[in-house]
């Protein structure tokens, strides 16, 4: 291989490793939100997700000792965000398909999730004002 060929070659090497390595985009502080409190659907980390929460309603409703024990007989198996859209007054409107698993039955099932997001000024971040998801309904 002539010097030029091989100098091209580490060239194109040296291109690719400063490719591979450069950070990926940012994502913005709203999608993280979203994908943090999805992973703890996701996972069944139910004690989690509740801290996404407004918490003028986990005061007002907060979850009884009988909610969280039926929290841990779900396994949940998807969680796919079908839609997405700001409301016209500012809040965030998404709609979820989770499917989970009753660990008892063994039995797979279907809930939509129908969440709203609004932005608080004094926290400076959204809350999740709609709770978490009815997993009893049918």
């Amino acid at each position: 291989m002539n010097r030029l060929a091989r100098l091209l070659l580490l060239s194109l090497l040296g291109f690719v490793l400063i490719a591979c390595g450069a950070s990926p985009t940012k994502q913005n502080p709203l999608d993280k939100l979203l994908a943090s409190y999805a992973s703890a659907i996701r996972w069944s980390e139910f004690d989690e997700a509740v801290e996404f929460v407004d918490p003028k309603v986990r005061q007002t409703q907060p979850l009884t000792d009988l909610e969280r024990e039926r929290l841990k007989q779900i396994q949940v198996t998807s969680y796919e965000v079908k839609r997405k859209r700001v409301a016209p007054d500012g809040a965030i409107e998404q709609v979820v398909e989770i499917r989970l698993i009753g660990r008892n039955t063994q039995i797979e099932r279907m809930v939509t999730d129908h969440q709203v997001w609004r932005w608080d000024e004094a926290s400076k971040q959204f809350w999740l004002t709609s709770g978490l998801p009815d997993f009893t309904a049918k």
